[in-house]
């Protein structure tokens, strides 16, 4: 409670919200569609792999750096080291490059949670997806306007505090998206032809065998493509675990928590594409479109396939729809309001630092409102649709500019997420040591991980994030950056090795 930060009023209460905020959009439409174009069930054990050995140790050093230091990412690499601190800014950075085009996606779906509802309530005759998302990405100012909702959503949420508000909203929400959840599985798999997309999922090369993809990807893009989405899906990188970890009590087990996290995370990735690929696959099907251009990942899987499977199925389309949507919004606004806390906490430690107390609800409008005018840019752009300048396209690399969500996506995901994570790697894990970060572990008895601790954060993390960091930049920039991808990442991961190695932090903490 120093400081009027707030805290958690219970370990389930931080435990919904941490699922929250790891529980998002890129579930639902990233995690299945590159689990099935990635090797299906080879990818799922690749992902948890590198689960267990690069997530789960980097979410436990980041909840143990946030409740050693009490305060947000900034603060803590600025308490902890002396060659890293920097770090602290791009964990920043992202989430609020990251609400650019988040908040924007959360206004698609209250607009087509609200058009289902109309089409529930008054029986109107349903649109066709492909209509319907050219006509809202072509109308900006409406696009704006559900984005502005969504951010009054967010901001009355933060603003009633950790406990208040976003321990209170995701205590309701990850409880009502799982039971939706359910509901939306039982109807997919009843569909006529589901059995496919299960398949695709689950079935080692099957994508290719079924015709969803030409080629199966090599062994080393399906590792860059899963530890992509494992660290971005898991919220790693992005401060939120930071961020919620210095609201955490000392007395909570933070092996056990991570644990919980990742595993119930990985549950609802893997229900969520349970509940949309079989159901896309199967409306495809029964259209006589061919697998192969069936959309199954992105926006045009929620906006545009789902659409037209709710539109296929009569009166009750229109109940389905909602419940979708509201369950998509659930997920959005779970990881949103996390999003917008690593950037409020900033100022709110900030305050404290020069002895004021700020005040919550002020920060978080303004930091709402900046949010707004970085993601009207990209709800006017309307996914390239209405000819808005994006940086770099006159260079015509395709990939990381084609609109401007793609833009701040390159930015966030792309780059300062790896390479944050990397260097996070190498700090914990050659600079302060990992010992540090077990002194913090232990306080809560999470015991018993310390010799698989120190051998992952010092050695698995550092290749785990090479290669995450070599195939973003791959899948942003095309296959022929892959190289230099890969180039960047041992030479990031070598020049931070002598950095540590070199740092006054370290010599010092071995005295």
């Amino acid at each position: 409670m120093e400081n009027n930060r707030g805290g958690w009023g219970s370990n389930i209460g931080f435990l919904m919200a941490a699922i929250g905020s790891a529980v998002g959009l890129g579930n639902i439409w990233g995690f299945p569609y590159k689990m099935g174009r990635s090797g299906g069930f080879t990818f799922l054990i690749i992902y948890l792999l590198l689960a267990v050995f690069v997530g789960f140790v980097i979410m436990i050093g980041e909840l143990a750096l946030g409740r050693r230091t009490g305060t947000g990412p900034i603060g803590a690499y600025h308490a902890v080291s002396s060659r890293f601190k920097w770090i602290g800014w791009l964990a920043v950075f992202s989430p609020f490059i990251i609400m650019s085009f988040y908040s924007v996606l959360g206004g698609y779906c209250i607009e087509y949670m609200s058009l289902n509802l109309s089409n529930l309530a008054f029986r109107a005759a349903p649109i066709s997806g492909e209509d319907l998302f050219s006509s809202m990405l072509t109308n900006p100012w409406g696009c704006v306007v559900f984005t502005v909702l969504f951010l009054v959503i967010c901001y009355l949420i933060n603003r009633g505090g950790i406990s208040g508000g976003i321990e209170k909203f995701n205590t309701v929400g990850m409880p009502a998206l799982f039971f939706m959840l359910v509901i939306i599985i039982i109807k997919s798999l009843s569909m006529e032809g589901a059995i496919e997309g299960l398949k695709f999922m689950f079935v080692p090369g099957y994508a290719v065998a079924g015709g969803f993809i030409e080629t199966t990807p090599s062994i080393g893009t399906v590792l860059a493509t899963a530890g992509g989405q494992m660290f971005f899906s898991l919220s790693l990188a992005m401060g939120a675990m930071i961020t919620y970890g210095s609201y955490l009590s000392k007395q909570e087990n933070l092996v056990k928590n991570s644990a919980i996290i990742v595993i119930a995370d990985t549950i609802v990735a893997t229900m969520a594409g349970i509940a949309v690929i079989p159901a896309a696959v199967a409306h495809g099907i029964q259209q006589g479109i061919p697998v192969g251009e069936i959309a199954l990942g992105g926006p045009s899987l929620l906006f545009v396939t789902l659409q037209n499977v709710f539109n296929s199925m009569g009166d009750i389309g229109a109940l389905f729809g909602t419940l979708f949507y509201l369950l998509v919004l659930i997920a959005a606004i779970s990881s949103a309001i996390s999003l917008v806390e690593v950037v409020a906490t900033f100022f709110i430690d900030r305050a404290a630092q020069k002895g004021r107390t700020a005040n919550r609800g002020r920060v978080v409008l303004y930091v709402c409102l900046a949010i707004l005018v970085e993601a009207a840019l990209v709800a006017f752009d309307g996914l390239g649709s209405n000819g808005v300048w994006v940086p770099g396209q006159s260079l015509g690399i395709a990939g990381w500019n084609d609109c401007w969500l793609d833009f701040m996506d390159m930015l966030s995901e792309g780059l300062a997420m790896p390479l944050g994570a990397l260097l996070m790697g190498i700090m914990v894990g050659w600079e302060i040591g990992p010992d540090s970060t077990l002194d913090e572990v232990h306080s809560g008895c999470g015991r018993g991980i310390d010799g698989f601790f120190r051998i992952s954060i010092k050695f698995l993390v550092p290749l785990g994030m090479v290669l995450v960091l070599s195939g973003q930049i791959s899948e942003f920039f095309g296959a022929d950056a892959a190289t230099i991808g890969y180039g960047l990442g041992i030479g990031i991961c070598a020049v931070g090795l002598i950095a540590a190695l070199t740092s006054p932090k370290r010599r010092e903490l071995k005295k």
